[in-house]
This record gives C-alpha cells, structure tokens and sequence, in this order.
C-alpha cells in the first residue's frame, strides 16, 4: 500500500507545480489595465495633396507685407506683385483661376507655397492679386472659388483641372 500512496502523491505534486497554461485572453486583458494608454499626438494632422483638379470653394487672404521677400516653400522668394499663391493641399506647381464669387473678378495664380494656416481659409494670394479679384486691405478676405488648370503629380505628368478647358485661347 505504501508504493500505491507515494504515486499518487508524487502525481498530486506534480500537477500541482506544473499548474496550467495561462488563458491569453486572460492575460491580455491583465495586461491591458495595467499598460499605459496609447498615446494621440497633439500636432495636427498633414493635410494630403488634392492632385484631383476638382474645384474648391472658401474663404481666401493675401500675404502681410512681412512676408514680402521670405522665401516660400518652393525656395523662390514671395513677389508681392507676382501671381503666386499658397494653399495647404493643392501640389506646388499648380495653376489655378481663383474668382472672387462676390465680385465675379478672376485671376490665374501659382501655387509655390503652404498655407494659410487660418481657420477656414483655401488659398493665400499676393496683394497684387488680391487687389485684381476685388480683395483690398479694408476687407482683407473674400470668398472665392480656386479652379485648378494644371496639377502636377508626382511622376512628373500634368493633370488638366476643371478649368483646362477655360484657359485654352
């Protein structure tokens, strides 16, 4: 009797310190309460480049005589005077016909920089052209439509925009 009794100790102990194979669900969800919560990054997210041609409609601006001189984000410098433009997502080298919807007065514009960074606004423009859609310092913004021309993609080709066609002479 006494071998019977040592065998079924010997299996008691041994299941005993072997246990069983943890639950992984189990664990997980241990795990999980005791883990730091994902952080969210508190930098806005990167607009994505609009490489559609589709139009827009918004609120537009024009650069602060400060900026006059400042190199934009294509590495030219800001003209005051030139035809160049800024807009958070359309490619740089985009052409576009920006129209004042109150006043109906259009101009052909350039993107060569990013911006603006207002709440709101689609397109920042030189005083220049701001002045030739009807855009003074007195009223400071305008609401426009921004119609690309010609949208540059990535591999180098040219996208025609939705105002290709009133371009064309």
């Amino acid at each position: 009797m006494y071998p019977l009794a040592t065998i079924l100790l010997l299996g008691a102990v041994t299941v005993g310190t072997t246990g069983c194979a943890p639950n992984p669900a189990a664990a997980a969800s241990a795990t999980s309460s005791d883990a730091e919560p994902p952080r969210i990054s508190a930098a806005p997210a990167k607009p994505r480049p609009d490489l559609s041609g589709h139009m827009r409609v918004g609120v537009a601006s024009f650069y602060a005589k400060m900026f006059a001189g400042r190199q934009m984000a294509d590495g030219t410098n800001m003209d005051p005077h030139g035809d160049n433009a800024a807009s958070r997502t359309l490619p740089l080298g985009t052409t576009a016909k920006v129209t004042n919807i109150g006043t109906g007065q259009s101009a052909v514009v350039t993107i060569q920089d990013r911006g603006p960074y207002a709440k709101g606004r689609i397109v920042d423009l030189s005083p220049s052209t701001a002045r030739d859609i009807g855009i003074t310092q007195k009223i400071g913004v305008a609401q426009v439509q921004v119609a690309p021309i010609a949208v540059p993609l990535p591999d180098g080709r040219m996208r025609p925009g939705v105002a290709a066609q009133d371009a064309k002479p």
